[in-house]
């Protein structure tokens, strides 16, 4: 079991991320969107400019990817692909109103040189892709069921040569694995067990057993959208409960506010794709 006291190391990450200045809720494809609610687009700026900024001030570096007109979900940036030792899985969207981002990640990892796998499946990048390079010598967790098709996971471990594990989705709250399961550090993850099959449940409680496990109040607060370096956790700041859990496994929690970005379904790790060389 891990200690209160053991020490946490943070390892600089480089991220990629899109500014929300065409960010609206314009269209409904996941439980959390309702057109009827509005968005503070100056607000939804200026708290997205807090979350670069705070992994600025943690010592990583932040890439920047150009926002287009006529794609408010731009921001969402992880959603583009999945990087993963400097080779590119490519996304698929499920929903047309999504389908041009793909080819606006695609190009910038293309202008930066990057390894880059056109993929064949939907799949919708690191929103349903997490990986743990010190798990088992290198492990993809995936969830399927209501964005990213079964067959995309096959897909990327041939792309990847990682092993992918598949994890069903059962809840259409979380429809992507990033709003039900992170990576803490480069072996371990928190995950809310209420989002996945009973099976799925039994095969990440199996791998890890020292797992940090979310309730339901943090899920819902989208605490498990987070982002961490391996001791600092950047999470949203509704998830009290969470950062609590964390703290006491000998992580620091940096509770960041996302309440305008929450109203397209995201939080702290839908806006931040890990570019990993």
């Amino acid at each position: 079991m891990v200690t209160v006291n053991q020490q946490r190391v943070p390892r600089k990450r480089t991220y990629l991320m899109c500014s929300p200045e065409h960010f609206a809720v314009e269209y409904a494809i996941n439980p959390w969107m309702d057109v009827t609610t509005p968005v503070d687009a100056e607000l939804a700026v200026k708290q997205w400019d807090r979350l670069r900024e705070t992994l600025v001030e943690l010592g990583h570096e932040v890439h920047l990817l150009t926002p287009e007109a006529g794609l408010p979900d731009m921001v969402f940036a992880a959603n583009g692909a999945f990087v993963v030792d400097g080779t590119v899985y490519g996304a698929r969207f499920k929903h047309e109103q999504r389908t041009a981002e793909a080819a606006a990640h695609r190009a910038f990892y293309e202008s930066q040189g990057w390894r880059f796998i056109a993929p064949g499946e939907t799949n919708e990048g690191e929103g349903d892709f997490a990986y743990l390079p010190e798990a088992y010598g290198g492990l993809v967790l995936a969830g399927h069921g209501f964005r990213t098709e079964l067959a995309a996971h096959a897909e990327a471990q041939e792309a990847l040569a990682r092993p992918v594990v598949s994890l069903r989705l059962v809840d259409p709250r979380f429809y992507h694995l990033d709003v039900a399961l992170a990576s803490i550090d480069d072996g371990n993850i928190a995950y809310y067990p209420g989002a996945f099959s009973s099976a799925s449940q039994r095969v990440l409680a199996q791998l890890f057993p020292d797992a940090v496990l979310a309730d339901d109040a943090d899920a819902l607060a989208f605490g498990l959208n987070l982002v961490s370096d391996g001791r600092n956790v950047v999470l949203n700041s509704d998830a009290s409960g969470l950062a609590g859990k964390l703290r006491a496994a000998g992580y620091q929690p940096v509770p960041v506010e996302l309440t305008e970005l929450k109203k397209g379904g995201g939080s702290v790790k839908c806006c931040i794709a890990e570019l990993r060389h």
